[in-house]
């Protein structure tokens, strides 16, 4: 009997190992993918070692392109993409064979975060996304492919996940990210080449979550987890556990930069949020191998966080801090820009409605400063400095397309205090022969700083004359 038992045991390892032995490909790639266009594109999988791999393609019907499975089971291959274009067919053999049907090459960007970047097109209950109705039913018109990678935690890196490409149709982009979306539709418009997006987002996200452990262990207060085999997909605030279980079974893949929305749940800690987010990105780019590898953000938009402030009674403008650490983050992050939101908040609402402003204005990023389009405002006028000219202080502004304009409306968003850090309501206007604003006060002889838009909720007055909002800014460093 002890006999039976032992060869049972001994069969059903035998099975194990043939079964880890299987050839794979990753599971980024199937049907409906879009290849990003013009690079040495990886492809990658698993397989019992010694197992000869070869790809090939129909844009190249004569090439192939030759790997072999390593000791440790796994096998990568670079395969040179053409120009935009597609329908292609990609066939990977080995031992058997997978062919990857309606295959399109151009744009590839992935879009991560929290809940208002995975904020699908048609919105959460009751809670609506403007214009996703003409958007949905126009979908099928668009060469636009998505993949919504699933919300998973994991305590050690992860290789595999189950979702799959899909072009995108009325029938299934109502479940893609609606920033996401705008964002993709934006660049096909003015580009018209295939976009792909893969929605890596996890709504209530904290920044710790999605760092990598090196990222982690720069800092003293962000604790590592052990290793381990456990997973969950109802965990989004412990270090590490997104990046393993979302992002680390993409990397390698072919992209063309990143775009991010998050922050919201990191108010709580806002000093470390700059360093966090330039430390995350500086792993992911060195993960990716892809150098600078371009990463736009969506600075959180104003929302009302009266009832948050138990946890930060020290700032009670918890949301005008966070905004400005996003500021931070430009300078921390090379290759970075910013979309600034203050314009769409809602005070009651932490997911704004106007979604296609976040895709639109991340995507004139992407077109200006990744694919080199000039001749329209890509950026929002940013504060550089200011001066003081007895009692006015002067504020200047850097990344001014065509000057500033607050559309004929009085500025009542600016504060100004002298040295006795006791802030009041200014009388602020724009000096168009020199692109500045010029703020006073009665109360105040001698300025020593000034505030714009310095609150949770506020309404952007201050713009760039394309449309695009200035940021809420602060002069000084008191706490």
């Amino acid at each position: 009997m002890k006999k039976v038992l032992l060869n049972l045991v001994f069969l059903f390892a035998l099975v194990c190992f043939a079964g880890a032995q299987e050839f794979k490909v990753a599971d980024i790639f199937s049907d409906n993918m879009v290849l990003q266009q013009k690079i040495n594109n990886p492809f990658w999988g698993w397989g019992k070692p010694g197992t000869k791999v070869t790809i090939s393609t129909s844009w190249n019907p004569d090439k192939e392109y030759t790997g072999v499975v390593n000791s440790k089971g796994t096998w990568k291959i670079a395969v040179p993409t053409p120009a935009a274009g597609g329908p292609y067919e990609v066939t990977v053999t080995a031992n058997k064979k997978k062919v990857f049907q309606n295959v399109f090459v151009g744009e590839v960007w992935l879009a991560s975060g929290q809940s208002n970047m995975s904020m699908p097109l048609k919105g959460y209950y009751c809670q609506p996304v403007l214009g996703s109705t003409e958007a949905i039913l126009s979908s099928a018109k668009k060469q636009i492919h998505f993949i919504n990678i699933p919300t998973l935690a994991a305590y050690k890196p992860l290789e595999h996940f189950e979702a799959e490409w899909v072009k995108a149709s009325p029938e299934n982009v109502a479940e893609c990210t609606a920033v996401g979306w705008f964002f993709a539709d934006f660049l096909q418009r003015n580009m018209d080449v295939p976009v792909g997006i893969i929605n890596a987002s996890y709504g209530g996200s904290n920044i710790e979550a999605w760092m990598n452990a090196e990222a982690c262990k720069q800092f003293d207060d962000i604790p590592v987890p052990p290793l381990s085999n456990e997973t969950s997909p109802w965990i989004s605030n412990v270090p590490t556990v997104l990046y393993n279980g979302m992002i680390h079974p993409l990397v390698g893949y072919g992209i063309k930069g990143i775009i991010w929305y998050q922050g919201e749940s990191n108010i709580f800690n806002v000093p470390r949020y700059a360093p966090s987010v330039a430390a995350m990105v500086s792993k992911w780019r060195e993960a990716w191998g892809l150098g600078e590898v371009p990463f736009y953000y969506a600075q959180i938009a104003p929302y009302d966080y009266k009832e948050w402030n138990f946890f930060t009674p020290q700032w009670p403008e918890v949301s005008a801090y966070q905004r400005e650490a996003q500021r931070q983050c430009l300078t921390l992050i090379p290759n970075s820009a910013m979309a600034v939101l203050l314009d769409v908040g809602e005070r009651y609402l932490i997911h704004p409605r106007r979604k296609k402003e976040v895709g639109d204005r991340l995507g004139m990023l992407a077109l200006s400063k990744t694919y080199g389009m000039k001749g329209f405002e890509a950026e929002s006028p940013t504060f550089s400095k200011m001066e003081v000219e007895g009692n006015k202080a002067i504020i200047h502004f850097d990344n001014q397309f065509n000057g500033l304009t607050s559309y004929g409306k009085t500025l009542e968003q600016f504060e100004i205090s002298g040295d006795n850090k006791v802030f009041h309501k200014a009388d602020a206007y724009i000096d168009e022969e020199k692109g500045t604003v010029v703020v006073t006060c009665k109360y105040v002889a001698e300025p020593k700083a000034v505030r714009y838009a310095f609150k949770d909720f506020v309404k952007a007055e201050l713009f760039g004359t394309g449309g695009l909002p200035v940021s809420s800014f602060r002069t000084d460093d008191w706490d």
